[in-house]
């Protein structure tokens, strides 16, 4: 009995490693979050139409919105962990954690990544009425008129507001905060001269520096973008230790066999190394940024860390 065992158990391991070498050998469905037309739907189309290309398979996108992206990583976490399920998932999965701690999967816990597609920076935009050409002339403006000054974003908790939250916090002034329903209305009013300020999207307020109806004070990001390359950092401009910038990343289900994972992973670096798809990632306003699943895992811990920490100091509640 014990031999049979060992027996059926040996088989059992080969059969399984078999289907592992000849992954993938139907089509894989990749969960975004968000509905069809947004900034999530149009990173995960280009991504699994290069990796479909690659694998020999077909990728489908499957648009699973609902609770501000948590439905669809729900749906993810629980799949079955055969390579078949993937998810794509920006900044969101780290934050609304921290909001909503008892939300039905632990991210970190029941995912695991793949790795990473693109970088996503953020730009400090004002409006030209706005007397102000640095960010040390804001910072000095914000300073003489405490809670004048507003900025917009495009909703609480949303990584723009968290951009504002910590400007506030490392360079100590005291901006109000005006939530939209969404980018394209912040976007709007900013550019009529309704508030005066947004850390917008790269995608949604470059054109408007290029044509003047904005200007561009400081990216986000540690490093200067390709996309505005005369533009410096917060860093660069007087605000030390200021980084905050946004991501997508494939994700499958935890249990998901490592040599599947790694094929993956393997298949995601081609594809975001495809000057065909980086050239379509910086017309989307983001720039193409692969990773192994190890760096993942450590932006995603560190991130959680540096987050919560934001959040905590501004005091922000979810709506």
């Amino acid at each position: 009995m014990r031999y049979a065992a060992l027996l059926v158990l040996s088989m059992l391991t080969l059969a399984a490693s078999a289907a592992e070498l000849a992954y993938p050998v139907r089509p894989i469905r990749l969960i975004v979050s968000f509905p069809p037309g947004g900034s999530d739907d149009a990173h995960g189309r280009l991504v699994a139409e290069r990796m479909s290309d690659l694998l020999g398979k077909q990728i489908v996108v499957d648009n699973r919105p609902g609770a501000g992206g948590m439905l669809g990583q729900d749906i993810a976490a629980k799949s079955s962990a055969d390579g078949y399920t993937l998810l794509l998932a920006g900044a969101t999965i780290v934050i609304k954690p921290i909001f909503y701690p008892k939300i039905p999967y632990d991210f970190m816990r029941d995912l695991t990544p793949v790795g990473q597609i693109v970088t996503t920076r953020y730009t400090l935009v004002v409006h030209p009425t706005l007397a102000v050409k640095s960010v040390q002339e804001l910072v000095s403006l914000a300073r003489s008129r405490p809670g004048k000054l507003n900025f917009a974003s495009s909703g609480v908790g949303a990584t723009p507001h968290l951009c504002g939250e910590l400007f506030k916090q490392l360079a100590q002034v005291n901006i109000v905060h005006v939530p939209y329903k969404g980018g394209g209305p912040a976007m709007t009013d900013l550019v009529a001269g309704q508030v005066d300020m947004s850390f917008a999207t790269m995608g949604s307020s470059t054109g408007f520096v290029q044509s003047g109806k904005l200007r561009a004070l400081a990216v986000t990001s540690s490093e200067r973008s390709k996309l505005l390359p005369d533009v410096p950092t917060m860093i660069e401009s007087g605000v030390p230790g200021y980084e905050m910038t946004g991501w997508y990343a494939l994700f499958v289900p935890s249990a998901t066999p490592r040599a599947i994972v790694s094929k993956l992973n393997s298949t995601v670096v081609t594809a975001v190394g495809s000057p065909e798809l980086q050239q379509r990632f910086y017309k989307l306003g983001s720039e193409p940024m692969s990773s192994t699943p190890e760096q993942m895992l450590q932006r995603l811990r560190e991130e959680t860390m540096r987050l919560t920490k934001v959040i905590t100091l501004a005091g922000i509640k979810p709506e």
